[in-house]
């Protein structure tokens, strides 16, 4: 015992040692603690950007921090349509993104861990913008605000910003709702293992969004039945950048191609073996992918015949609406509700070929035998992009929030 008591004696005062620089070095300025330990931040001081920047207009607007699918970057395009509108998008950024653009793009080490950051982007966009969008219900200044939405809007409001929330999709979609609706949803018992994280994440977004009492939009009609009084905000794509010169289905053996971003919502398990035996027939030629950059993925979809988008969720996505775009025939599983809304607000049927992993066999076997018939489909497609997918609805949509 005698013999052990130093050598722990000296173990405990290495700790408190240990435990008294940490302390000493958290108490330090930012700018100081990254020199001195940038291992804690996962940052150098040169990848701290300048505060955003607002438009010289007199409504500016700010969208993010999620720009998913580049649709922050998209509406705020959109929203400039409309007069004496500017505006922002803001995304953090990991080290695997798809290359989407941005106008204010901010490394996720520095989104989540600069305090000095965090500060003076709340102080640019508090004191410098009229109007807020909040992406996903993700916090927006990160720990300025404890993570906590509600009083980020509280925050901005009291300075009188006027804030809205977008939604994406799995932000504030119920499975347990989905699950009740559709024999192929995803969320069902034991088809995907994050079902039970995305049901609790949904139902506390969902508190929020009670607690705000803002303006909910929704990307997509399905998820009208997740916030019923939300507005569809629709999604954006410039049409001229998806153009394809190849006319589909004028080759022998149509290429058909699938690029599952999440394959469980996709249900690319589902509808593999179905187009693999086709295309092991020589019937078509069946191409896969994932993980391709943005810039890429006009060549990839302009080069298909048909585009197999989602066949569990019932809805479409930007993936389809930018094949359409391309002219290429899009095929997937959409609810009749997404259907019945798209009608009833634009007054054009929803241009996307229903299948089911089920159907789809004798789907794609009807293409091969019906071409002319779903050329059409095709052209009916790139209309339906161009004239509601193309900005303008969208920033009609916005006009009563940015201008009212």
């Amino acid at each position: 015992m005698t013999d052990e008591q130093p050598a722990e004696s000296g173990e405990v005062r290495a700790s408190a040692l240990r435990r008294a620089t940490w302390r000493a070095l958290g108490a330090m300025p930012e700018a100081l603690q990254l020199r001195v330990n940038p291992r804690k931040y996962g940052f150098a001081p040169r990848d701290r950007p300048t505060p955003p920047v607002a438009p010289a207009t007199p409504v500016r607007l700010y969208i993010g921090p999620v720009n998913s699918a580049a649709q922050g970057y998209a509406w705020a395009r959109a929203a400039e349509r409309l007069p004496g509108v500017g505006a922002v998008d803001m995304q953090h950024r990991g080290t695997s993104g798809f290359g989407f653009p941005s106008d204010y793009s901010v490394p996720s080490t520095v989104f989540v861990r600069s305090e000095a950051w965090q500060k003076a982007h709340f102080r640019a966009v508090s004191r410098s913008f009229s109007h807020v969008m909040i992406e996903s219900v993700w916090p927006l200044f990160t720990s300025r605000f404890g993570n906590d939405v509600a009083r980020e809007v509280d925050a901005l409001r009291d300075v009188g910003v006027r804030v809205a929330m977008i939604a994406h999709g799995s932000d504030i979609r119920l499975p347990d709702r989905h699950a009740r609706i559709d024999e192929w949803s995803p969320f069902r018992d034991g088809v995907w293992e994050a079902t039970p994280r995305l049901q609790a994440q949904a139902e506390a977004k969902h508190d929020v969004l009670r607690r705000v009492g803002a303006p909910v939009f929704v990307s997509t009609p399905d998820l009208l039945l997740d916030w019923p009084g939300a507005t569809v905000l629709p999604v954006v794509v410039d049409p001229a950048r998806w153009q394809s010169a190849i006319a589909p289905l004028e080759r022998r053996v149509p290429v058909v191609v699938h690029a599952p971003s999440r394959a469980a919502v996709k249900g690319t398990d589902l509808i593999r073996p179905v187009v693999q035996s086709l295309a092991d027939r020589g019937l078509i030629d069946y191409r896969e992918f994932s993980g391709i950059p943005a810039a890429e993925m006009p060549g990839h979809v302009g080069d298909a015949d048909i585009v197999l988008e989602q066949f569990r969720i019932g809805t479409y996505s930007v993936a389809a609406v930018e094949a359409m775009a391309a002219g290429r025939v899009v095929v997937g599983h959409v609810h009749d509700q997404v259907r019945e809304q798209v009608a009833a607000h634009h007054g054009l049927e929803l241009p996307v070929v229903q299948a089911t992993p089920h159907t789809l066999e004798a789907v794609l076997l009807d293409m091969l035998d019906r071409r002319d018939h779903y050329r059409g489909v095709a052209a009916a497609g790139a209309d339906f992009a161009r004239s509601v997918h193309d900005g303008r609805v969208s920033a009609d949509v916005l006009r009563g929030f940015l201008l009212g």
